[in-house]
């Protein structure tokens, strides 16, 4: 009875322990299966944290860079601002620097304005200079042309004085011997007007003029010196009459200067003449004033338009004419220039603009 009691007491109590043991198993197995359930969502937690790790990561490089490139566009800021400022600088001493050019410019311009004109007015005595001259070297001449009308006024007027005391009824004859002397007055007048014209300042003005007259004004001053000379003139400016737009008296000059120059060249050559030729030519007049002169050496021919450069003896030329010459025809817009082949005299050959 002890025996079999006991038996079932250890059955029981085993028993007991199985079940405690299923019991201790299953929570055991519940545990496990929570844990598993866990360590799952751990390493799903750990695989998300994981991206957001790499995230961050890349969210922080990338925010690197754009400091590394905010960092690099606030230091060109930086500079860009400097050399602003610079440059501002820069700009402040140059516009200064424009201040003071802009006034030396000013002053410059006015200083030679005012030497242009001093230079001008000089040019104006020189050729006045030169024309005074001239009148000298015509005195002469022009007490010649002066010496006939005077002495036929002389004989017209006292032939009418003769009729009148005479007591003569043919008062037509009277009235014609004083008609003839009134002739030869308007003849001297004009000779004295002439060169009251040619020997006063010329006037800057321009007008429309024929240059075959200012030629034949030109020569009409010196025809009595060129007769007396026995130098032959002939002049052929062709069928067209030039017209050029001009100051008469400064080119009448020219033309006097040039005839003077041919005059003095041909006074011991064999044969004594002076052709004035031209024609017009793409709107332009072409005059050459040519003489049977010795000519002109090449190596004085660039200098032969100098001031004060002369081949006369001293005394006979002040160099002026031809300098002056070139001068007038620069200004009015034309040019000059000399062609002296060997034994063939000397030609000048002027180039103007006709007038428009």
């Amino acid at each position: 009875m002890s025996t079999g009691g006991s038996l079932r007491a250890r059955v029981e109590l085993l028993e007991r322990r199985l079940r405690k043991g299923d019991a201790q198993r299953r929570a055991m197995r519940h545990i496990m299966s929570d844990l598993n359930e866990f360590n799952k969502r751990l390493t799903d937690q750990r695989k998300a944290m994981l991206h957001i790790l790499a995230d961050y990561e890349e969210d922080r490089r990338r925010l690197a860079r754009q400091t590394e490139r905010l960092d690099n566009s606030r230091r060109a800021l930086l500079h860009l601002l400097q050399d602003s400022h610079t440059d501002t600088l820069h700009l402040e001493a140059s516009r200064k620097a424009m201040i003071h050019i802009m006034g030396d410019l000013r002053e410059t311009t006015a200083e030679m304005q005012r030497r242009e004109q001093e230079l001008r007015e000089k040019q104006e005595q020189l050729v006045q200079a030169g024309k005074l001259a001239t009148l000298g070297e015509l005195t002469t001449g022009v007490a010649h042309e002066l010496n006939n009308p005077l002495n036929n006024t002389a004989l017209f007027v006292g032939n009418a004085i003769d009729l009148i005391e005479l007591g003569a009824t043919d008062h037509g004859r009277t009235v014609r011997e004083l008609r003839r002397a009134m002739q030869q007055v308007r003849k001297a007048t004009e000779i004295i007007s002439h060169l009251r014209t040619f020997g006063r300042a010329a006037p800057a003005s321009r007008e429309v003029i024929s240059l075959k007259q200012v030629i034949e004004q030109a020569l009409s001053l010196l025809e009595q010196q060129l007769r007396l000379r026995e130098v032959e003139v002939t002049l052929d400016l062709g069928p067209e009459e030039p017209v050029v737009l001009g100051n008469p008296i400064q080119l009448e000059q020219v033309f006097i200067n040039l005839l003077t120059n041919a005059r003095d060249a041909v006074a011991d050559a064999p044969r004594k003449a002076i052709r004035i030729s031209g024609a017009v030519v793409a709107g332009a007049v072409e005059v050459a004033v040519a003489d049977t002169g010795h000519g002109i050496p090449p190596e004085l021919e660039r200098r032969i338009f100098d001031p004060f450069f002369t081949t006369k003896e001293v005394g006979k030329g002040m160099g002026l004419g031809l300098s002056i010459t070139y001068g007038i025809i620069k200004e009015h817009g034309g040019t000059i220039s000399v062609v002296s082949p060997p034994g063939e005299g000397a030609a000048f050959l002027i180039h103007l603009p006709l007038a428009a």
